[in-house]
Formats: structure tokens, C-alpha cells, sequence
């Protein structure tokens, strides 16, 4: 037997694309780091700031990525790195408290079920054939490579509502067709996942902007009941909501080629293996797809999508109550048709449910991680040290730069800003800044962290519907995602000077 082994979570989700070593090896190099950071809490004074080293467990966090290659491992060993930064004495206390705080929060409830009720719902549309067949009408109408890149954006641009639902259901549906065309599931996620968040910020009719209207009444951006208003105002500078689109649709058309890494995962599937390496298809089930007329099966996957997106806007663009009556909605029709019986159907549900216990863990992480950072004060030491540097002219510009390395190394587009926006909006009307010109800066850079961060929730949900790894996915989509927050700076730099 080899001296070497591959590493055992490493080999589970990526098999063969993170780096051998053997198990001594990972022990010495993780009790070395974690000694570093246990040393590094004893240099720190009670009631003082931590300064630069707030930074450092997200710094480790990308570097374990790199190296392993693995979402939910570089997570935990930046959270437990944080801790032990924090107190190395009380560590398995401070674990055990940042877990339960996580778990009981409500953003982490309302994700959990979401994410599970959409699971189930989409097994429940496999199994019943409606996905089959939704695929099928697009295959008869769909005859090229490009045109079922550009068919897949424009489904995610409709998808609007909510990026979780554009992530699981545009990538579920369209699996089929671009594997028939062979295109690999790392650009599949990547079409999907650019026409999530960035669509999202875009339309007022969104969890996004329900969201963060109220978050602008609540910190003084905008009156009471203005919230929307300015949101709406703000529309056309969300730069990178815009910028990402057109990006995608280069791609999706042909005009922007293949780059970096997506150039070898095309080349992969060029060959006859749209599916990476390591992916075992334990997915959603196709194995016990109904077969039904095609009639039948497109009103099928279309019905259920329509009661999803009515009963979401009718609750307040609440996707949870949207996916229950959803849900609801499909086990009555199928069970009605006879496609499925009922303990068939609860075991979708279930089945569904296992399938994104991963991804929720990942999200659940990142949002352990999030704690971690607000402990050791992190945003508002970046914040600070950029603070010197701030002008009228090139604050939109710094402050998307900015809060887009926030998010993307806490992974929280929504959450980071309760703690930033009391400190950015204040800065911004000492300075009489253009505040809609302020807000698409802020919500530019919630769309990239979203976006670009390999352990965000979209990214995540985007990786699993489409059947790749979040890191397979995050390495793919870099250079496009790069060369769009490059454009936006600059778009926010030329509009500071014009208008702020």
C-alpha cells in the first residue's frame, strides 16, 4: 500500500483535484496553524481592537481552500482558527456557543427550510417525470451549443424572484440539455449562478429588495416608507448587477471565450465528460422517473413553478410559504394524476431534503464564520483603515471595493450589512453623496460577494443543482467574475466624479 493517501473528506468531494498527503502530515500542518493563532490571542489586550489580526482566519480560510480544495473544511478551519483567537482556553465552549446561536437564528431557520422544501420539491418533479419532460419540449426547440447556453440565462433572468430558486430550479431543469450538447456543469453553474444575485438586486419585485428597502428605512437612508422608492432609484448604478449580465451573455453567445480554468472543464466535456471528476450522482433521483405524455409533464413542471412564484409575491415575496403552498400544490396534482403515491411523495420530500444537507451545512458554516469575524470585529477594522483614504468623488468606488471583500470573505450578502450600513450611510451624507449612486454601490458589492465567494449561499445552491462541487464552480467562474468587479470599480470611480 502507497506511503500516500488522499485525504478522506477531499476525496469524497472532489476526488483527485486537491493535493495528496498523508494523514500526519494534515494533523502537523493544522496543530501548527492552530498553535500560531492560540499564541497570537495571548498578544492581545482585553478591550482593545484586534486589529490586523481580524483578518487572519479568513486569509487561512483561503488558503485551506486552495490547497484542499474543499468548501466545508476551509470553513471550519478558519471558524475554530477564529475561536481560537478569540479564547483558546474556553474553545470547545465558544464552539459549542457559536453553533447554537447559528441554529437558532431565524435567517438560518427560514434557509434550512427553504432549501430543503425546494429540494423535495424538485425530487417530487424529477421523479414525476416533469422535469423530463420540461426538458424534452426545450430539446425539440433548442438545436445548438449556444443557443442552450443563451435559452439557460434567459430562464434564470425570468426566475427572478429569488436567487434560490433560480439556482436549484433553472440548473435542475437544464442539466439534461447541456449535457446533450456537451457542456460541462461548471459553466452551467456558472450561466446560472451569474443570473441569480445580479438579477435579483435588479428587480424591485425580489427577496433582495424587499430586504434591503427595509434595511435602509431602519439606518436612515431613506424615510419611512421611502425604502423601496430609494432602492428603486438606485436601480440603474447596481454597476455589477448590470456589467455580470452582459458578461454572461457574451459567453453565452460566443463572444467571450473560454478562460482560465473553464477552459480546461470545457475541454473535459468536449471529450464526452460534462460531469467533473470525483461527482458521484447522488443528487436529485432520475432513477424512477415516471413516464408521462408530454403535455401532461410540461403542465406539470410549469404549474407547480407558477403556484411557487404567486404564492411567494402573494406572502410578501416570502419563498418559504411560497415553497410550502408550492409543495402542497405538486403532492395534490401528482397524487390526484396517480404518478406517485403518497408515501412516494413523502419520500421525495425527504430524499430531497437529504440532498441539500450538504450545501445547508456549507451556508450554515459561513454564517458560523460570520460570528467569528463580527467577534473579532473584522468589517469595521477594514472599514477604519480604509476610512483615511475615503473622498467624495471616490467613495461609491471604495465603497464597493471594499464591502466586496467583506462579503466575499464572510460569504453574507445580506447579513454583513446590519453591521455596515449605520457606519457607511452616516459617512455618505456627511460627504452629501448621491445616496442611490451609494446604495447600487452597496448592493454591487453584495451581488459580487454572492457571486464570487465559493461558500456563499447562491453559489452553493448553484454548485449542487448543477452537479459540481462549490470550489469546481468557484475556480471556474473567477476570471469572469474578476474581469466584472474590475469593470464596475471603474464605472464607480468615472460616476463618483460625475455625480457624487
Amino acid at each position: 500500500m502507497s506511503s500516500e493517501i488522499v485525504h478522506p473528506i477531499m476525496d469524497r468531494e472532489n476526488s483527485g483535484m486537491g493535493v495528496k498527503s498523508s494523514p500526519t502530515t494534515w494533523l502537523v500542518f493544522y496543530g501548527l496553524i492552530f498553535a500560531g493563532f492560540a499564541y497570537l490571542s495571548t498578544l492581545h489586550v482585553e478591550g482593545e481592537s484586534f486589529g490586523f489580526h481580524s483578518i487572519l482566519p479568513v486569509s487561512f480560510i483561503l488558503i485551506v481552500a486552495a490547497i484542499s480544495r474543499k468548501a466545508l473544511e476551509a470553513l471550519f478551519a478558519g471558524i475554530i482558527a477564529g475561536l481560537l483567537l478569540l479564547d483558546p482556553v474556553n474553545i470547545f465552549t465558544s464552539l459549542g456557543d457559536v453553533s447554537m446561536n447559528v441554529v437558532m437564528d431565524e435567517t438560518i431557520a427560514w434557509i434550512v427550510l427553504v432549501c430543503g422544501m425546494m429540494g423535495g420539491l424538485i425530487n417530487i418533479l424529477e421523479r414525476g417525470g416533469a422535469v423530463l419532460s420540461f426538458g424534452d419540449m426545450l430539446a425539440s426547440r433548442v438545436k445548438s451549443k449556444r443557443s442552450t447556453m443563451v435559452t439557460t440565462v434567459v430562464l434564470g433572468m425570468l426566475v427572478f424572484i429569488d436567487d434560490y430558486l433560480n439556482s436549484l430550479a433553472v440548473s435542475s431543469s437544464m442539466k439534461s440539455l447541456t449535457d446533450r450538447y456537451k457542456i460541462s456543469r461548471e459553466k452551467l453553474a456558472f450561466l446560472v449562478d451569474s443570473t441569480a444575485a445580479p438579477v435579483c438586486i435588479l428587480v424591485p419585485i425580489s427577496t433582495w429588495a424587499v430586504y434591503f428597502a427595509a434595511l435602509l428605512e431602519e439606518n436612515g437612508a431613506a424615510a419611512e416608507g421611502a425604502g423601496m422608492s430609494l432602492y428603486m432609484q438606485a436601480i440603474p448604478f447596481m454597476a455589477y448587477g448590470w456589467i455580470a449580465l452582459l458578461v454572461v451573455f457574451l459567453v453565452a453567445s460566443g463572444l467571450l471565450g473560454d478562460l482560465g480554468a473553464m477552459k480546461d472543464a470545457e475541454k473535459r466535456a468536449q471529450a464526452g465528460q460534462p460531469i467533473p471528476d470525483g461527482i458521484k450522482q447522488d443528487g436529485f433521483d432520475t432513477s424512477h422517473t415516471k413516464a408521462v405524455k408530454p403535455v401532461v409533464g410540461l403542465f406539470n413542471f410549469l404549474a407547480p413553478m407558477a403556484v411557487l412564484v404567486a404564492a411567494s409575491v402573494y406572502y410578501e415575496i416570502d419563498l418559504l410559504l411560497g415553497a410550502l403552498v408550492a409543495s402542497t400544490f405538486t403532492i395534490v396534482l401528482y397524487f390526484w394524476q396517480n404518478l406517485l403515491s403518497f408515501t412516494q411523495l413523502v419520500e421525495s420530500m425527504i430524499d430531497g431534503f437529504r440532498v441539500m444537507l450538504h450545501p445547508i451545512a456549507t451556508v450554515c458554516a459561513g454564517f458560523m464564520l460570520k460570528e467569528v469575524n463580527d467577534q473579532l470585529g473584522m468589517t469595521p477594522y477594514i472599514i477604519d483603515t480604509l476610512a483615511p483614504f475615503l473622498s467624495k468623488e471616490m467613495m461609491p468606488a471604495l465603497i464597493f471595493a471594499t464591502m466586496a471583500a467583506v462579503v466575499f470573505a464572510t460569504g453574507s450578502s445580506w447579513g454583513v450589512y446590519i453591521i455596515t450600513l449605520p457606519i457607511v450611510v452616516p459617512m455618505a451624507m456627511t460627504l452629501d453623496i448621491n445616496m442611490p449612486l451609494v446604495v447600487g454601490a452597496l448592493l454591487s458589492s453584495s451581488a459580487f460577494g454572492s457571486h464570487a465567494c465559493f461558500f456563499s449561499d447562491s453559489t452553493v445552491l448553484s454548485a449542487q443543482g448543477s452537479g459540481c462541487t462549490p470550489m469546481q464552480h468557484a475556480v471556474t467562474q473567477i476570471p469572469y467574475v474578476a474581469l466584472g468587479a474590475l469593470m464596475t470599480f471603474f464605472v464607480f470611480v468615472a460616476l463618483g466624479f460625475a455625480l457624487a
